[in-house]
């Protein structure tokens, strides 16, 4: 028999990707480093499908059809690697090798020029979901040699999510490692979404003293409304959960937060492209934060905060606090398509960012209903710089501004930290400020470095210095930026 397409890594995103292949009607040859668990896949999940066990690499090659696919879902860093030079020895020019896992796209990169010089493609794939997604159908951000896309595109788009007018949510991204790109933007703002309803429930249990049934109403109401996401959905049913006791499990949980580093390459690439991704860049160090659990709780028997009697009108501040949430949320998204913007000039991918929208509407983490309204932003204005300045998104912050300044201004008060919501409303009101204090800044550093401004009274692009004390020379430092 042979096989249409080809999967290494039987973990469990690995075999629910498998899974879903096979019940679209396609054969899919399955290996695994340790083959003892491809047997207990083939006699378990597997068990009927249209899916053939391998052995070995040899074995695993040989009934897939020509050009041969062949989805890598193993750990991202050197197993990458690993399996594709295991692989090289079976494999012919024209051949496509995916890697279906998170890796960094400047490792894509690198994987798709070498491999294009041996000539075979390679196709970096961030494929979003979660397990679940996997199985019954993701996200999928493919990018790589546009040259292979015609050949995997039947099978990537059949198991994909569909969005509610049934399009696939996966597309073609762009060259090189812009499938991944994606994919770890996509992931930073899911770390910024997560911390942001994360500060909304901790100020609305701690401030507003409201009980976990109560926040789960909140929580579902918000589901109905603008705010609807698969996070908003999924929390709703976590402050539902109990313990075996009939407590609630979220109470029992370590508040001490894991991350897998997708968030921090999304900060730290925005850095290298000088972009201010602050939201994001404060949702990595919260984790961080979270993480310093027996020094916050030595820290607390020092600071005690007795915070002035404040009456909280619970049902209003549950209104200001999804105006908040919202427009934090607006705020987190609009940074991360700022920054595909910057690398989409940078590494020339030619981005398209109303399709990127459209892949996320179904399947993945950040699914939201308002990615609807980001394609049709960009579907108006290609040149879009930013989406603070598209109408609709003016006019929702414009309406929210006022609730998300009283709600900060509540955590303030009472010592409830809100590090994203705090950010966001920071860049707003920064990047809505025709004048900013870097007048003073760059006064500061031609002061004492030498390192020259520019004028309001002259062109953009001439650059000034002044001999601050009388003492120092008329030589300035050179121009550039890092």
């Amino acid at each position: 028999m042979k096989a249409d397409i080809g999967l290494i890594g039987l973990a469990v995103m690995g075999q629910n990707l498998a899974l879903n292949i096979a019940d679209h009607g396609f054969t899919i040859a399955v290996f695994n480093r340790t083959v003892a668990k491809v047997d207990e896949f083939l006699a378990g999940p597997a068990r009927g499908k249209s899916i053939l066990g391998a052995k070995d690499l040899a074995d695993f090659v040989a009934p897939l059809k020509r050009p041969r696919r062949i989805i890598l879902m193993v750990k991202a860093g050197a197993p990458v690697d690993e399996f594709i030079e295991q692989l090289l020895p079976h494999l012919d020019k024209g051949d496509i090798i995916i890697d279906g896992g998170n890796s960094f796209f400047v490792d894509t990169q690198r994987r798709f020029e070498a491999l294009r010089d041996k000539g075979i493609h390679f196709i970096g794939a961030g494929i979003s979901g979660g397990e679940e997604g996997a199985r019954h159908g993701p996200s999928i951000m493919p990018g790589g040699s546009r040259e292979a896309w015609p050949h995997v595109k039947p099978i990537f788009q059949a198991i994909a999510a569909r969005s509610e007018d049934n399009t696939p949510c996966c597309d073609w991204v762009g060259d090189g490692g812009a499938g991944h790109y994606v994919k770890m933007v996509h992931n930073g703002i899911e770390y910024g979404d997560m911390q942001l309803i994360g500060e909304a429930f901790d100020l609305m249990r701690k401030g507003a003293g409201l009980d976990y049934p109560k926040l789960a109403r909140i929580f579902e109401e918000w589901n109905q409304g603008p705010l609807n996401s698969y996070l908003i959905e999924i929390t709703a049913q976590i402050l539902q959960k109990k313990d075996n006791d009939g407590t609630f499990l979220v109470e029992k949980i370590l508040d001490a937060a894991g991350q897998k580093g997708t968030g921090k390459w999304t900060v730290i690439n925005a850095l290298d492209l000088g972009m201010p991704l602050t939201l994001i860049g404060e949702a990595v160090f919260a984790r961080c934060l979270s993480s310093l659990k027996e020094e916050r709780q030595e820290a607390s028997r020092h600071y005690r905060w007795t915070h002035p009697n404040r009456k909280i009108d619970a049902e209003k501040f549950c209104s200001q606090m999804a105006d908040a949430l919202y427009a934090s949320k607006i705020v987190s998204y609009a940074q991360g398509f700022m920054l595909m913007r910057r690398a989409s000039v940078e590494y020339k991918w030619n981005l398209n960012f109303g399709s990127i929208a459209l892949l996320w509407r179904g399947g993945c983490i950040i699914r939201s209903r308002f990615l609807g309204k980001i394609s049709e932003a960009y579907g108006q204005s290609e040149k879009l710089a930013n989406l603070l300045i598209d109408p609709f998104f003016a006019h929702e912050l414009t309406r929210c501004q006022g609730s998300w300044r009283e709600v900060i201004a509540q955590g303030v008060m009472l010592g409830i930290p809100l590090s994203c919501m705090s950010a966001a409303l920071a860049f707003f009101d920064g990047y809505r400020s025709d004048r900013l204090p870097a007048n003073l800044l760059q006064a500061q550093r031609d002061f004492f470095g030498a390192h020259t401004y520019e004028r309001t009274d002259q062109p953009r692009g001439r650059f000034f210095h002044t001999n601050w004390t009388g003492r120092g020379g008329d030589v300035s430092s050179s121009q550039y930026s890092v």
